[in-house]
């Protein structure tokens, strides 16, 4: 009765005597039984009885002090309807964003959708809103977890506000908040289609980190980029310019808007950006007896290598196809050879022994990098570029960043390797589990202090759109990792084009050497794991 008394009146109206409606409860009730109420009410409710005096609010702080990612999907066929079934549900306990992400089917409209998630948050909360290839997470309604792909992925530009025509309909929501952390959005605007301005980009993230943390490198960045952006050099400069703790994941070949706390530009419909970071920030600031947020990645590979090793020696650049033009040779030997040769040697070694067969090369590149003035440093990377086919001139592939002399393997999708690496991801997670506590109820509404070790609560899983039910001939592949380890954490994922995964080599080394990975950070056919986990300050001070 008292719950429902305040959701029906959370503003506790001042009484006559200078004392409130919240100290007569308060009284009458006892904190426990108050810290009970309070921690079952729905977030709007939450945030009402926060303000009631500061008895109420020092019990919702309380309630507060453990982290919380709150995530729902729904496939309702309206927008309208998707988007308040999953703001429903995400805001049914005590919660106070810090940054919201979105992803949404192609027969929605990106621009409709934004407007309507942004004005059910704050507008000092962080939103990013997407076009992706398909959602995961847990319906809304029937608490189901799903994997979720569209049928067809049409130009984005042609569908905003083409609802009634395509059956790709579906959103997934998530919201989170992390004491300890801050949270901000900052994006990477393009200037055209060859200067990104990596470096101010690469600087701005450092401004904002510096001063909040006392490093220049965040806790975890998740990044989101858009269609035409060729995410390597950004990548570079990430693996120059932040620690090797900093754990960086993201999406590529989305479509995004943005609502930032860090630049109050109102991003326009023809103004997307090429790049936004979401930052995660320690506070050096932060109040006493609050824990630590712990990201942990893990990586399920999908490309296996065949074949023997080349050196490029010729290379053009075809920057209107954004394309690259090679010849090739083996390393044992100076014999150039075309496309087509060296593609009939691929495939002669390949056969008919793997499905859903797409290739690529695998391209390790060793160069200087630089922010700005400061010293420059070699480095090397392992990038993967679709092969786009072959004559008897060239080998053809995406993108750019190739150099006459670079060597390469080719690289093939196979879904028996993606199947095998996805269970050394869930063997990877059980030994997780095992160091942490589940998520029970109690740390949920905010009793921490019966938290005996670090739990985990929740996380975000970025899958290539590539890896669908055809693919594994079997449901739920991406998402068993964490379903058979983290049953009660709340994740959700979305699927895209280009996983991104830059962090301390030692977390996911066990994946990439077995396929003969050399810190190569842009992968295809993967699935990307971030698991989050909390100490208490008990442990962790």
């Amino acid at each position: 009765m008292a719950t429902q008394n305040l959701r029906q009146h959370p503003q506790l109206l001042r009484e006559g005597d200078g004392t409130t409606a919240g100290d007569s409860i308060h009284n009458s009730i006892g904190s426990d039984l108050l810290h009970n109420i309070l921690s079952r009410l729905p977030a709007l409710s939450f945030a009402s009885a926060a303000c009631v005096n500061r008895c109420w609010n020092s019990i919702c702080s309380r309630i507060l002090t453990f982290p919380k990612l709150s995530s729902a999907i729904s496939i309702n066929p309206s927008l309208q309807g998707a988007v308040n079934e999953v703001v429903e549900k995400v805001l049914s306990e005590p919660i106070r964003p810090q940054f919201v992400i979105a992803c949404i089917g192609p027969s929605f409209s990106l621009v409709h959708a934004h407007e309507l998630i942004t004005a059910r948050f704050g507008s000092s909360v962080p939103v990013i809103t997407s076009l992706s290839d398909g959602i995961i997470g847990r319906d809304a309604l029937t608490n189901e977890f799903k994997e979720v792909q569209w049928e067809v992925m049409e130009e984005d530009e042609d569908l905003d506000g083409q609802e009634n025509l395509l059956p790709n309909r579906g959103i997934v929501l998530t919201v989170g908040y992390l004491p300890g952390l801050k949270a901000t959005l900052i994006p990477l605007l393009s200037q055209n289609e060859e200067s990104f301005m990596i470096d101010e980009f690469v600087m701005d993230i450092r401004e904002y980190a510096s001063p909040v943390s006392g490093s220049m490198s965040p806790a975890a960045i998740i990044l989101f980029s858009d269609l035409k952006t060729d995410m390597r050099p950004v990548i570079q400069k990430f693996d120059y310019a932040f620690s090797v703790n900093t754990v960086v994941v993201g999406a590529g070949g989305l479509r995004c808007f943005y609502r930032s706390d860090w630049n109050t530009n109102v991003l326009k419909q023809d103004h997307n950006p090429a790049v936004l970071a979401l930052l995660f920030v320690k506070n050096k600031d932060k109040p006493p007896g609050i824990g630590e947020t712990q990201f942990h990645v893990a990586l399920s590979t999908g490309l296996h290598p065949v074949g023997a090793a080349y050196k490029a020696a010729s290379v053009r650049e075809k920057k209107n196809e954004r394309s690259t033009w090679l010849t090739a040779r083996r390393e044992a030997s100076r014999e150039n050879l075309d496309g087509q040769s060296i593609l009939d040697n691929i495939y002669t070694e390949i056969g008919d022994r793997i499905r859903h067969l797409v290739l690529y090369i695998g391209v390790k590149k060793r160069r200087k990098c630089s922010i700005g003035l400061e010293k420059v440093r070699w480095m090397t990377f392992l990038e993967f570029h679709e092969v786009m086919g072959g004559d008897e001139e060239y080998l053809y592939v995406n993108d750019f960043g190739i150099r006459t002399g670079d060597s390469f393997r080719f690289y093939v999708s196979d879904s028996n390797v993606a199947l095998d690496s996805s269970n050394k991801v869930s063997e990877y997670f059980g030994c997780l589990q095992h160091d942490t506590d589940h998520t029970s109820d109690e740390q949920q509404n905010g009793n921490v202090a019966n938290t005996s070790k670090k739990s985990v609560f929740g996380g975000f899983i970025f899958a290539c759109c590539g890896r669908d039910e055809s693919f594994f001939g079997r449901s739920k592949v991406n998402s068993m990792p964490v379903l058979e380890n983290f049953p009660e954490a709340s994740f959700a994922g979305t699927f895209c084009s280009g996983e991104i995964v830059l962090a301390d080599k030692n977390i996911y080394e066990q994946e990439s050497q077995d396929q003969g990975s050399q810190h190569s950070s842009l992968h295809f056919f993967s699935s990307i794991y971030l698991v989050l986990s909390y100490i208490p300050a008990k442990l962790h001070g």
